[in-house]
């Protein structure tokens, strides 16, 4: 994808982590959370930066999962001519 695409899914991603981060965090101590039964023994700020790096993951997936089914056949394939010179079964027609 260009350039200017992946700027389109990383800054709302961004943005939206940032937000998840602080609903998730109003709510939620870090201390007192548990992994399998055994308190995390991290501090605040791993939990934190951890969370968030997690969050941004799952909405730049989402994103790009989204402007993948966004895009046209052609864009997808990389085809090197317009799409009216290939059949439905995408072989090429010669002229």
């Amino acid at each position: 994808m260009k350039a200017q695409r992946w700027m389109w899914i990383v800054w709302p991603a961004f943005l939206m982590a940032g937000i998840l981060e602080m609903v998730v965090f109003a709510f939620v101590d870090p201390l007192a959370l548990e992994w399998f039964e055994q308190p995390v023994v991290y501090s605040r700020e791993t939990v934190y930066t951890f969370s968030f790096f997690v969050f941004w993951l799952f909405f730049l997936i989402s994103g790009s999962l989204t402007m993948l089914l966004s895009m046209s056949s052609d864009e997808v394939n990389h085809r090197p001519f317009p799409g009216e010179q290939r059949s439905i079964d995408g072989a090429r027609l010669s002229s």
